[in-house]
């Protein structure tokens, strides 16, 4: 049992042995909890959305990606992708970051509560978003290699394909690439379910308190 439901059951039971706390001294203990979370998300998407970015910080894996790119016609179409998933998560960055100023010390249990509910809904279409864009990105892939007039020209394979014909390694390759797009975009569904989740869910039990504390 955490500090705060130990604080919340002394408020409700008024026992001897405990030290007496008011109404706003609890509801200030919740908002705390509520606004270092919301704090948290914020950070964790402004992290998330760096780490992938360093990678092509090293030269020999950024110019090979952008060789199997414009091998495969693709250029514009991930430009015009990456145009629309930077505007979308800097906005949602933006709404955490707002989400996080809006919650204030002042604010009543009734306003605290609905803008925890605000942000637990904010999180759960940043999920839903950015999981779509995995395998939008992946369908992209897909598409582009069934379009290429030379599969294995156009991705720089090293490899002996002797007894394939074109159109069996084209469609092999894309079998790998779909698979490969579910397969990860699982793994991020995880990685989200444990970052993002668990802290949805301590601002679910904060909104449970809120409740509670005003009955």
């Amino acid at each position: 049992m955490d500090e705060l439901e130990l604080l919340k059951k002394d408020w409700q039971k008024k026992d001897e042995h405990l030290p007496k706390l008011s109404y706003d001294e609890i509801h200030t203990m919740i908002w705390k909890k509520s606004s270092s979370i919301v704090k948290w998300i914020f950070y964790i998407s402004i992290i998330e959305f760096i780490i992938p970015h360093l990678l092509y910080l090293i030269p020999s894996m950024r110019n090979s990606s952008l060789d199997i790119v414009e091998n495969l016609g693709l250029g514009k179409v991930f430009l015009v992708v990456s145009i629309i998933q930077y505007l979308v998560v800097f906005y949602f960055i933006y709404q955490f970051y707002k989400r996080y100023r809006e919650i204030s010390v002042l604010d009543s249990a009734k306003k605290l509560t609905s803008k925890i509910l605000r942000t637990r809904k904010t999180v759960k279409h940043y999920v839903f978003f950015s999981l779509s864009m995995v395998l939008v990105g992946f369908a992209i892939w897909v598409v582009g290699i069934y379009f290429s007039d030379n599969v294995i020209e156009s991705l720089n394979l090293q490899g002996n394909f002797d007894g394939m014909s074109a159109e069996k390694v084209k469609f092999t390759i894309m079998a790998v690439f779909a698979v490969c797009g579910v397969l990860i975009t699982a793994l991020f569904g995880g990685i989200y379910f444990l970052l993002y989740g668990l802290l949805t869910r301590k601002l679910r039990k904060n909104f449970r308190e809120l409740q509670k504390l005003e009955l």
